[in-house]
């Protein structure tokens, strides 16, 4: 898989930029299959990191609403969003390639047209290749909860990454986040309400039921059986 090199390395190094990272890396071992899936398929959806700002119409071949789902896991849930919402075009940004193989199995299986995946850090992703007010929405699906409190630095939404997300967000646009960690909730409300461009549709510390473009995912379903709750937070994007 030479050819693909930021598959096997996600954070391919740009001279002069420093690099920031979004996560810590778990790489599994890929499967006959993803590593197949990765092979093939993709040239046809996947883009390399540039660090150079991209053009979206070009790369979907139209002009459409633009969604962003950041760390999607094995794609579960951005599959079943590109079939049912066809009239958006879908970025997705993972750096598990296992899960990105998948992915790319099941777009492939399922003939998919409206879909682009990052296999690198989203912080870069976001800096370097995504305008200012390029997104429609952005959609982020129970995120590692880093559950012990020594740990909480790493989580994703702390305030620079929601002001980074604001930016990149049209006036207008989506952001919609989903947890089953309570404290993990109490910091998203937190955060995103102390954003002035970002204004909770529930009010502020409030959430909303899953909404129907929003599946429930096998995380979820865990966390439920775990006794969990699920909170679902849109905050939409003003002037």
């Amino acid at each position: 898989m030479a050819e693909h090199a930021p598959l096997k390395k996600p954070f391919t190094e740009v001279p002069g930029q420093r690099q920031v990272r979004s996560f810590v890396l778990r790489q599994g071992r890929l499967t006959p299959g993803q590593q197949r899936a990765l092979d093939e398929q993709w040239p046809r959806f996947g883009l390399d990191y540039t660090g150079q700002p991209r053009d979206l119409g070009a790369t979907f071949g139209r002009e459409a609403p633009r969604v962003v789902e950041i760390g999607f896991g094995n794609g579960e849930q951005l599959l079943f969003a590109c079939a049912h919402e066809p009239g958006k075009d879908f970025l997705g940004i993972e750096v598990h390639a296992p899960g990105v193989g998948r992915l790319l199995h099941g777009a492939a299986a399922q003939g998919l047209a409206n879909l682009r995946v990052y296999c690198h850090d989203a912080v870069e992703v976001l800096q370097h290749e995504l305008a200012e007010g390029s997104l429609d929405e952005v959609r982020i699906y129970f995120p590692d909860p880093w559950h012990k409190k020594r740990h909480h630095k790493r989580r994703l939404v702390q305030p620079g990454f929601v002001a980074l997300l604001a930016d990149r967000l049209k006036p207008g646009g989506l952001l919609h986040l989903a947890t089953d960690w309570e404290d993990y909730a109490r910091q998203m409300f937190e955060v995103c309400d102390a954003e002035p461009r970002l204004r909770n549709r529930a009010g502020p510390g409030g959430a909303v039921a899953r909404p129907q473009w929003r599946r429930q995912t096998h995380f979820e379903t865990r966390g439920l059986k775990l006794g969990h709750g699920v909170w679902d937070l849109l905050y939409d994007r003003i002037d």
